[in-house]
């Protein structure tokens, strides 16, 4: 595994930096978490326009056909600056529409998600909180050629703001869990979607997203009927890695400025950096972000080279979950009181840590799913 950037990495990065650093500045992000939308479409056109939104699309279908690694390299960078919006959310859905989508639903639905045209996300999550099959009870009911879905989806990624919703559904009560999960593409205008913003620390708008009497066609299906969890799993897998990229975009920033404001604030006549304490609090910062990176490249690498590693996905995603919160955690405290400010940028990581944990699978299902993939289950 080679983890030195290739020449279209670089640009790629610096591009992302450059662009970001004066399109996407911090009075701008704290101006959107108040937002209605949460997003600027002003700034979601200029993205399109770079092809960020297709970046991993291939060129028959309106994309740039780079590889998920270079996905990777992208999100890491916004995650450094912190970009509020459907990004991620639009992205990982072209996973599975690419994976498991008909020819007729990836030439209709993924040159659009290129352009900018479409914004996607995935109800997934219900009442009891679980990643697992054994949560999801929102039924697809057939009825002619269409379906009806009842139920209610929580934490709903900018759900209020996304023109089709990846709706995971239970269309047979099988022999495990497993059995009987069916995906449906639903357009949010259907009649009987109700959509109501979640209030959370993030303000990252996830949304309570209510289906009464649901009408969608059968067209609209994601892959074969009663047989969809396989589809789940590799959205969780890919959207993990690509979670974790940005997870560590931001801790990079983190401790990036929490060394910098060592090396600047004087106490006792001394830079606070001096203090061994605080070197070794940082020194532990530095590595647990150096590790993290590493996890998250090999699991990159490896989805990019078609190898199984739903093991270093969730070895990432577990790890990184944890370092991105206690990592954010050590900068307030090493700054100080000025970090409990709202106009200083380290609360904006510190709270986004929290909603990061969730996004894909928290730590406590990723580490049931490396137990399982070392034989401990």
């Amino acid at each position: 595994m080679d983890l030195r950037f290739t020449e279209t990495q670089e640009i790629l990065k610096k591009m992302a930096r450059d662009f970001l650093t004066t399109e996407c500045p911090k009075t701008l992000v704290r101006k959107l978490e108040q937002s209605e939308e949460g997003y600027s479409p002003e700034l979601w056109k200029k993205m399109a326009e770079l092809g960020w939104m297709g970046l991993i699309i291939p060129e028959e279908y309106g994309g740039m056909g780079y590889t998920f690694q270079d996905l990777v390299v992208l999100l890491e960078e916004i995650g450094r600056n912190i970009l509020p919006g459907p990004l991620i959310a639009t992205i990982a859905n072209t996973f599975p529409i690419l994976e498991a989508g008909t020819e007729e639903q990836k030439k209709e639905l993924l040159p659009k998600i290129a352009q900018g045209e479409l914004i996607f996300t995935t109800a997934l999550l219900e009442g009891d909180g679980v990643f697992d099959a054994s949560g999801i009870a929102v039924k697809a009911t057939p009825k002619g050629d269409d379906f009806i879905i009842n139920g209610t989806k929580l934490f709903v990624e900018m759900a209020h703001v996304a023109n089709y919703i990846l709706c995971v559904t239970r269309t047979k009560d099988g022999t495990s869990p497993e059995k009987g999960i069916t995906l449906f593409i639903v357009d949010s205008t259907t009649p009987g979607i109700s959509c109501e913003v979640m209030p959370t620390t993030a303000a990252d708008k996830l949304c309570e997203v209510r289906f009464k009497d649901v009408n969608v066609p059968k067209k609209n299906m994601l892959g074969k009927i009663d047989e969809g969890w396989p589809i789940v799993e590799m959205l969780l897998r890919k959207g993990a890695i690509a979670k974790c990229a940005e997870s560590i975009g931001a801790i990079e920033t983190c401790v990036e400025m929490t060394v910098a404001y060592s090396k600047e604030r004087v106490q006792y006549e001394r830079p606070i950096g001096a203090f061994q304490a605080l070197q070794h609090i940082m020194a532990d910062m530095w590595t647990a972000m150096e590790t993290s990176r590493y996890l998250v490249y090999e699991a990159a690498w490896m989805e990019s080279e078609g190898l199984p590693c739903a093991k270093e996905a969730s070895m990432a995603k577990a790890y990184v979950n944890e370092v991105y919160k206690n990592l954010s955690k050590w900068a307030v405290r090493v700054h100080g009181a000025i970090a409990t400010s709202a106009d200083h940028d380290i609360p904006l990581y510190y709270r986004r840590s929290k909603a990061a944990d969730i996004a894909f699978g928290g730590t406590d299902f990723h580490r049931e799913i490396v137990a399982q993939k070392i034989g401990l289950v």
